[in-house]
């Protein structure tokens, strides 16, 4: 009986806890961006300011998730399936975003590329402009979002082993081939579930694109930072319209999570099966 009341009780605090800092403001976003009306609503986001840090958000977005996607399964895959000299300086490395503060990875990213930076002045001299910029904007996110994908794939990738990749090669399969036809199949769920992740990262990111980006309306203002100049201005009405669509990307991906989440473990297991019959048709 008490265990079971301690269960209960453990389970109404979560809840309690779950309602008051995550429901509870989530509720507040749209109630302050529908309180003028929904005419205001419609004004808000649809003003050229607005849809100007909505496209530049998924502009970065589009760039830094890719890229993201490239280095956390090459990462990914050089961690899993090999040993080589400097294997946890570059698991520390991967790590690294987590421990440094976005402002700082800011700053460090004016350093190297603002005017009075160490490239700075070469860039400038032709032409290249980072800092205050679309690519330092780019930057900067890939720098805050790069763990999310290897850091979903590595364990995937240990727990699965060898045994496909040699099993493949030794068949004649080159490298290219065992990757799309065995590696990739196989990592799938975990890879769309890091590019979630990193994705979500990289259009709500505040911190890092914040030192980077100079505040330019309508040419270097993301969604987050738009949100804040007009929360600034007191538009607060505005500023929750914009916040309620970065609120509704975050509940896509929430749900594209809870399907992943949801479908991973039967697709796993059909994979293992469709993989134990390929190789008693082999033998």
């Amino acid at each position: 009986m008490s265990s079971r009341l301690g269960r209960l009780l453990l389970i109404a605090l979560a809840l309690v806890f779950l309602a008051m800092f995550l429901v509870l403001p989530l509720i507040i976003v749209f109630v302050e961006a529908l309180s003028k009306g929904f005419g205001a609503y419609l004004a808000a986001v649809s003003d050229p300011l607005a849809l100007a840090a909505v496209q530049l958000t998924l502009l970065v977005a589009a760039i830094t998730v890719p890229l993201n996607m490239i280095f956390g399964i090459a990462a990914a895959w050089a961690i899993a399936k090999f040993d080589f000299r400097g294997k946890s300086a570059l698991i520390t490395l991967i790590d690294l975003p987590f421990a440094v503060s976005p402002v700082i990875a800011g700053l460090i990213f004016i350093l190297v590329f603002g005017g009075n930076g160490w490239f700075g002045g070469w860039l400038q001299a032709h032409g290249v402009h980072v800092v205050f910029a679309v690519p330092g904007i780019v930057l900067a996110t890939i720098f805050v979002t790069f763990p999310f994908v290897a850091r979903e794939l590595i364990p995937v990738m240990q727990a699965q082993g060898k045994d496909d990749e040699e099993t493949a090669l030794s068949l004649g399969a080159d490298g290219w081939q065992t990757f799309w036809r065995v590696t990739l199949p196989n990592i799938r769920w975990g890879l769309l579930y890091g590019v979630l992740l990193c994705n979500a990262r990289a259009m709500g990111e505040f911190g890092a694109v914040s030192v980077v980006s100079g505040h330019v309306r309508g040419l270097t203002n993301t969604m987050p930072l738009h949100v804040e100049i007009l929360y600034n201005e007191y538009n607060v009405a505005a500023a929750f319209s914009v916040a309620s669509l970065l609120a509704l990307l975050a509940l896509l991906t929430l749900a594209a999570k809870s399907l992943l989440e949801s479908r991973a473990p039967e697709l796993r297991r059909r994979a293992h099966q469709s993989r134990d019959l390929a190789r008693r048709e082999r033998v």
